[in-house]
């Protein structure tokens, strides 16, 4: 039986994930997306794709402000050490060749220290770090009256709620937001008795712990679009898909439509209400 002929001489195609046109590469070592000597492996091409993927859907948002606006002013809160801040600086806001800035908010000094000294080196000179809680920057006279763009990706637990706060002070237009580790609300599940509920069989949604803390966490956020609704804005509520190292995967994106709906507001009292939550209608901005 006559062999089958093999082509030894034929490459194998490598999958690769291509680095945009004009990214800075020191960056993205920074990042720890490239390492030193300028190479991927297999992890570095997930957070490549995961990077992109996120950045679609603030592109798309940053275009719309563009067209309309000489310079966009965007609020990162949380901002650790300005992951997104640069990676959105990298790809749209250094092309602009306008007065757009990207302002990082952090509480840990070392950071802010950090991050100025990265931004420095790599010539953005439209970013900017404040040392600021995200409720302490709502009242700083260092940043713009008004905010185009609040973002805050895996701020913890009511830095969340700060930021949203922060964009409704701002008159923010937008607000991207993926929440991370809300226990305000689970902790006061847990205080609530079921015979202090107005249906006491709901307390089964939240009786064992893993539940509580699900729980809690879903209704931290149906809450929070309710009150961005009742503020007058559309809301999105998504997968942030590309992000398969995180449990926290939940995208909310808001754009301000200048028509509060007075049915979100009552819907949010009512919720409040019906789960045992009045010592959080302030945190909610229920009254």
């Amino acid at each position: 039986m006559p062999k089958l002929k093999t082509d030894h001489k034929k490459p194998i195609r490598e999958q690769k994930h291509e680095i945009r046109e004009g990214q800075s590469h020191e960056l993205l070592k920074e990042l720890h997306i490239l390492t030193r000597d300028g190479k991927m492996n297999q992890d570095s091409r997930r957070k490549l794709k995961q990077v992109y993927h996120l950045f679609q859907f603030i592109e798309k948002l940053l275009n719309e402000l563009k067209s309309r606006k000489s310079a966009i002013t965007l609020v990162d809160h949380g901002a650790g050490k300005s992951y997104l801040g640069f990676i959105l600086y990298d790809l749209y806001f250094k092309n602009l060749q306008d007065n757009s800035q990207i302002f990082g908010i952090e509480t840990r000094a070392e950071l802010v220290t950090k991050t100025e000294e990265l931004a420095t080196r790599l010539g953005f000179t439209g970013m900017k770090f404040l040392n600021l809680s995200v409720a302490d920057s709502a009242s700083s006279n260092l940043l713009p009256e008004k905010i185009d763009i609040v973002t805050a990706l895996h701020a913890c637990n009511t830095a969340t709620d700060d930021a949203i706060d922060f964009a409704l002070k701002k008159q923010a237009e937008y607000i991207v937001l993926v929440p991370c580790c809300q226990a305000e609300v689970a902790v006061a599940l847990r205080k609530a008795k079921a015979e202090s509920l107005g249906n006491p069989k709901l307390y089964n949604l939240w009786a064992h712990p893993i539940h509580t803390r699900e729980f809690g966490s879903h209704l931290t956020n149906v809450l929070r679009c309710l009150q961005l609704e009742a503020h007058g804005y559309k809301v999105t509520a998504t997968e942030l898909i590309g992000w398969e190292h995180s449990m926290k995967n939940e995208l909310i994106i808001a754009e301000y439509r200048g028509k509060p709906k007075p049915e979100a507001k009552e819907q949010l009292k009512q919720m409040i209400t019906d789960f045992g939550l009045n010592s959080l209608s302030d945190r909610f901005h229920c009254e």
